[in-house]
C-alpha cells in the first residue's frame, strides 16, 4: 500500500517504478480513501494499542493505493525496498531511508509474510479484480 502521505507528496510514480525495476509483477491496483471498516479489518491486530486511534486516523485521512505484486519472493522482496518501519532507521536507497519522515508517516505498507498478504489482499480486492497475464521477455527493452 502507498499510504496517505505518499500519495500527498506526490511519490507514488516513484514507488511504483522502485516496485517495477526489481521485476515484480503488478496484477492489482486501487486508489481509494479507506473506510474505518476496512481499516479495523486491516489493522485488528493492533486493536487496543496505544498507537491505534492515531493509526488508524492517518490510514484513513487521505487517498491510498492498494497493489498487489507477483515474484519471487515477492513479500520479502518488497519489504526490502521498502525498508525499516521507522523512516528515521530505514537505510538510504530504500523507499523509507530516502523519503520517509517518521514512523507514522512512513510512506507504505507491506504485509509481513505470505499469510497476511493474503488477509489483506482479500480486505481490499475481490478476486475478479487481480489480473494474471504474462510478462513480456523483455528482449525488447532498452537499459
Amino acid at each position: 500500500m502507498i499510504k496517505p502521505d505518499a500519495v500527498g507528496r506526490r511519490l507514488c510514480g516513484e514507488i511504483i517504478r522502485r516496485y517495477e525495476a526489481k521485476g515484480l509483477k503488478l496484477v492489482g491496483m486501487k486508489l481509494q480513501i479507506v473506510s474505518r471498516e476496512l481499516a479495523e479489518k486491516h489493522y485488528a491486530e493492533h486493536a487496543g494499542k496505544k498507537f491505534y486511534d492515531g493509526l488508524m486516523a492517518f490510514i484513513m485521512s487521505g487517498p491510498s493505493i492498494q497493489m498487489v505484486w507477483e515474484g519471487e519472493n515477492a513479500v520479502a522482496v518488497v519489504r526490502k525496498l521498502n525498508g525499516a518501519t521507522n523512516s528515521q532507521e530505514a537505510d538510504l536507497g530504500t523507499i523509507r531511508g530516502d523519503y520517509g519522515l517518521t514512523v507514522q508517516n512512513n510512506l507504505v505498507h507491506a504485509s509481513d509474510s505470505g499469510e497476511t498478504a493474503a488477509r489483506e489482499i482479500a480486505i481490499y480486492f475481490a478476486p475478479g479484480e487481480l489480473w494474471d497475464y504474462s510478462m513480456p521477455d523483455g528482449h525488447w527493452l532498452v537499459n
